[in-house]
C-alpha cells in the first residue's frame, strides 16, 4: 500500500469545517490507540526477564514441547 498523503490532504481540505474536526478527532483516536499498543508491547517485553525464572524450570519443561 503506497502512502498518498498529498491526495489525502487535498480530500480533507475539501471537507466542511465540522468534518475536518471529525477527521482530526479520528486521527487523535488512532494515535492514542497506537500509543497504547506500543506501551502494552513495551510492558510485555519488560516483564520477560522477571518471568523467565518462573517460566524456565524443569517441572514445566514438558509444556515447552507443546
Amino acid at each position: 500500500m503506497s502512502l498518498n498523503t498529498d491526495g489525502l490532504i487535498k480530500k480533507i481540505e475539501q471537507l466542511p469545517a465540522e468534518r475536518i474536526e471529525e477527521v482530526e478527532d479520528f486521527v487523535d483516536f488512532l494515535q492514542a490507540r497506537e500509543s497504547g499498543r506500543a506501551m502494552t508491547k513495551a510492558a510485555a517485553a519488560a516483564s520477560v526477564p522477571s518471568f523467565s525464572t518462573i517460566w524456565d524450570n524443569p517441572d514445566d519443561a514438558v509444556y515447552d514441547a507443546l
